[in-house]
């Protein structure tokens, strides 16, 4: 992509704000009628570009909008992505500051650590397969910068996916030894039930979803780096978050992992 237009930096220089003054703000797309789907990931990269010149760090790539009721919801047939930085990441020993997001959501994922780079366009199934170092069981904090969650696809692709923080769990699992799709979980919010679902929720496969992301990626000159973390996806919906909340989600066949949020 080249330079940001005026618009696309406005429009990033709101959701930046959004962040510094802890204030959601209205759709973007509700001043800026014609965003489109290029200039809504314009508006990302340049959150992005101002965010690693401040000194902060990438260490993976979000997957979202795999849900075929989410992409019904949004008129879309395609998922979208956004950027993961180093202080989006939570230990599971340690209470996640609820107060630091706006409008909180969790949900479980299976996330991909990578072994080797995943350099698209042109990824295949047995390439990304083959350069997964382990899965893992995640809790991915959604967030929304956007005032009610009122996102339609351009305002969430230009809030970085609605992207929050992330919880990993402790038990890293070689792929070869799990069959995704079929993956169970359960999802638990302060000790009740409040979904279940499978693997195959992600696009038929969190692997599909990998694959999808290496590719779109490549067209855009960006490469899948060895040792970074990649949420493909929840296989349940999603659940707010209010503080004291506690979150657990369990995986047939590869643990479980916790979020503890403080009552701040």
């Amino acid at each position: 992509m080249g330079e940001p237009s005026q618009i696309q930096q406005e429009a990033a220089q709101r959701l930046l704000t959004a962040y510094e003054k802890h204030t959601p703000i209205p759709p973007l797309t509700s001043d800026f009628s014609e965003l489109t789907v290029e200039d809504a990931y314009a508006i990302q990269l340049e959150q992005v570009k101002r965010w690693t010149a401040d000194g902060r760090t990438i260490v993976g790539h979000k997957v979202g909008l795999t849900s075929a009721a989410m992409q019904k919801q949004l008129g879309v047939t395609e998922p979208d992505f956004g950027h993961l930085l180093a202080d989006f990441v939570y230990s599971e020993h340690e209470a996640v500051p609820a107060g630091r997001f706006l409008q909180p959501r969790v949900e479980p994922e299976i996330a991909f650590v990578l072994g080797a780079p995943l350099a698209g366009p042109g990824v295949t199934v047995t390439e990304a397969i083959a350069a997964v170092d382990y899965v893992i069981p995640a809790l991915e904090i959604v967030d929304s910068r956007v005032a009610d969650w009122k996102i339609t696809l351009a305002d969430t692709i230009a809030d970085n996916a609605s992207s929050g923080g992330y919880v990993l769990g402790s038990t890293p699992t070689p792929l070869h030894e799990v069959d995704l799709r079929l993956v169970g979980c359960n999802f638990y919010r302060n000790g009740n039930v409040v979904g279940t679902g499978a693997g195959g929720a992600v696009l038929g496969s969190p692997i599909t979803s990998l694959v999808w992301l290496a590719n779109t990626l490549g067209r855009l000159g960006t490469t899948l780096e060895a040792g970074e973390v990649i949420l493909p996806g929840s296989v349940t919906s999603m659940s707010p978050v209010a503080p004291g909340d506690t979150f657990t989600a369990t995986f047939a066949g590869l643990g479980s992992v916790t979020a503890r949020f403080a009552r701040d």
